[in-house]
């Protein structure tokens, strides 16, 4: 690929799938000029990141070990990664999201926003995150039709590779009411002040 699309940005995403024992495998990665290898190790393996940020040219991406602030902010101080991505469903929301979001920023370490196959509602809230400041490397939120035939929201389309960021109140969507009445299975209306 790199020899065909010398300029295009590249990363790759391992998924745990290395050991501390690939380190001079993986820094064979170098010389193809990748924004970040994701996730290389187990996420529970600091030290080795740690390592592996020491072997190799190319940035150590954390997706898996990022499951808080906290987690963020010890793996930035041990040097396990120098860019992270930040996945709202994996964080436990959006206020935690933009807490590393800040963290990042504040110490002037590229974050992205990773999906997890949402649909068009978390998806407008996904590309809300992604558009704040410290969002400097490339996402991977696509458009609807990548996942859904259909979708509950008006579909996302991408313009020349690109999602626009909602700008309705809110997040910036609402559900189609036609297609949640057809995916619901169950409903029951409560009321105030009912006993």
């Amino acid at each position: 690929m790199r020899a065909a699309w010398p300029t295009i940005p590249l990363q790759v995403d391992a998924n745990q799938a290395y050991s501390r024992s690939h380190a001079a495998h993986l820094a064979l990665l170098d010389p193809f000029d990748l924004i970040l290898i994701e996730q290389p190790l187990h996420e529970e393996d600091w030290y080795g990141h740690v390592l592996l940020s020491e072997a190799c040219a190319t940035p150590i991406c954390l997706d898996e070990s990022i499951l808080s602030a906290d987690s963020a902010d010890s793996a930035l101080r041990f040097g396990a990664t120098s860019i992270i991505n930040i996945k709202p469903g994996r964080v436990g929301g959006y206020l935690i999201a933009r807490e590393i979001h800040d963290l990042c920023l504040d110490r002037g370490v590229p974050v992205w926003c990773g999906g997890m196959l949402e649909t068009g509602v978390g998806r407008a809230a996904n590309l809300a995150l992604a558009g704040l400041p410290g969002f400097t490397v490339i996402g991977d939120t696509s458009a609807s039709s990548r996942y859904y035939e259909v979708d509950v929201t008006e579909p996302f389309v991408l313009d020349d590779g690109r999602l626009s960021v909602p700008t309705g109140p809110g997040i910036g969507v609402d559900p189609l009411p036609e297609v949640l009445a057809d995916l619901t299975v169950w409903s029951t209306e409560i009321r105030l002040g009912q006993g």
